[in-house]
């Protein structure tokens, strides 16, 4: 096991990353921003090192400071959490080179599958379904004419893509130029690549995506499935597992492709392989996320199995410890991402001091946070303040539970998502089970 573990992350990730670590016996190192040095996953840590100004571009961003920060301490490994440089294979390389363990795939897998369009070649060569549609990057010609052949609507895609940038629904040809020129732009300054390409468009589509982990020795092995479908700008809220309308042949079908993705580029570390699924419970590769996700906590909650301290353990060259066999689904539990943003107003971020905060607490009730009373919400970083998660015996205690500890929830002096948590759990179509992407438009738009 390692002796010291660098964190390069902020917030929540960064203190559940600290938790782990401890619990390892681990000594945890993190780094902040100027505006972070006295965050709470700095008071966590075991030491703290200033990695530069507020600016992500320049602090939590910046490879080559960070890498020597690491060294400096005495770090034998680098965390990334997620966001950030999570999926940045030059960081990954970088940590390698300076000898440093980084806490995730090789850098070959995050670049093969950050690439969309090249990870979409690898799951049609290794026999996992994907969405019909281009497999190679295209011109704004070429788009034209492929979206005229397979007929709209269509989707428009970032190869660099992911977090809902560099995306684009089209509903009919006229709209095509417009959304290309737009998609290119936002993909340019999101991932410097503007490099897209054109995919069927799903009707009615679910997002269920399945948790894997695989080490060193050859085990590889998933941890069912997530219902991701309820989403704000295409970028996930509410998360559950197990999925709704689940039926065990499609958890073992789906979890089969997403063994085989892993195979496919010899995964290693914990990861997740994320899916569309049709009103025919057919479903398509969508992308894989080389790397721990916010939403793991969900996970963690219905099978039992800590995949924080195992996607360290497998970093350290050890065998995870568990088959296929170990895994089962005990109970039902939804997590609720709570940001610092008004939902009365499309979800605008509401920057500044948070002056009371009072988590809520109870039977099944976690709460992962990267905030306290007088923490600061900047604009430079994303506005998540923490996670919710509840956990039932089945689906109903679960949603039950969560309309509880919403109620005990308290935040004051920014404006946040609960009220839309709390208007959800109450909503009908929610409460069914019956759901897809376009819940919070055709649902929640106009409450």
């Amino acid at each position: 096991m390692f002796s010291k573990v660098l964190i390069a992350n902020r917030g929540e990730i960064a203190v559940r990353i600290v938790r782990a670590c401890r619990e390892l016996g681990v000594t945890s190192a993190a780094i902040h921003s100027e505006v972070d040095k006295h965050a709470l996953h700095v008071q966590h840590a075991d030491e703290s090192h200033e990695c530069g100004p507020a600016q992500a571009a320049k602090s939590y961003l910046d490879v080559a400071r960070i890498v020597d920060i690491a060294r400096k301490c005495g770090a034998d490994a680098v965390h990334p959490g997620y966001g950030f440089l999570s999926e940045n294979a030059d960081f990954a390389q970088a940590c390698a080179d300076a000898g440093l363990v980084f806490i995730g795939p090789k850098p070959d897998t995050i670049r093969a599958m950050g690439d969309k369009v090249i990870s979409r070649q690898r799951m049609a060569a290794a026999k996992v379904p994907i969405v019909p549609g281009t497999t190679e990057r295209l011109d704004d010609d070429q788009a034209v004419r492929f979206a005229k052949e397979i007929g709209f609507p269509v989707m428009v895609k970032a190869s660099a893509g992911g977090g809902g940038r560099g995306l684009r629904l089209v509903a009919k040809e006229e709209d095509l130029a417009a959304a290309l020129k737009r998609a290119r732009s936002e993909a340019k300054s999101a991932f410097a690549d503007d490099g897209i390409y054109v995919e069927r468009f799903v009707e009615g589509p679910r997002h269920i995506e399945i948790q894997i982990l695989g080490d060193s020795h050859g085990n590889l092995i998933h941890l069912c499935e997530r219902e991701c479908s309820i989403q704000r700008r295409h970028q996930k809220v509410i998360e559950e597992s197990p999925a709704n309308r689940m039926t065990p042949s499609l958890r073992d079908a789906m979890g089969q492709a997403a063994l085989a993705a892993a195979r496919a580029v010899g995964y290693q570390g914990a990861g997740t392989v994320e899916f569309l699924v049709d009103r025919k419970l057919q479903f398509y590769f969508l992308e894989m996320n080389t790397r721990v996700q916010v939403e793991h906590a969900v996970t963690e909650m219905v099978t039992g199995i800590d995949i924080v301290k195992t996607g360290i353990r497998i970093a350290a060259g050890g065998p995870m410890g568990l088959r296929q066999s170990d895994v089962g689904i005990t109970g039902h539990a939804i997590e609720c991402r709570i940001y610092a943003e008004d939902p009365d107003k499309n979800f605008l971020p509401s920057p500044g001091k948070i002056t009371a905060y009072r988590a809520p607490e109870g039977p099944g009730v976690r709460n992962d946070s990267g905030v306290l009373a007088g923490s600061e919400v900047t604009v430079y970083y994303d506005p998540m303040i923490a996670k919710l998660i509840c956990w039932g015996r089945d689906r109903a205690e679960a949603i039950a539970r969560t309309r509880r500890a919403l109620h005990e929830y308290q935040v004051e002096g920014v404006k946040t998502s609960l009220p839309f948590h709390r208007r959800v759990m109450e909503n009908a179509t929610f409460l069914s089970g019956h759901f897809d992407t376009s819940f919070v438009e055709t649902e929640m738009r106009a409450k």
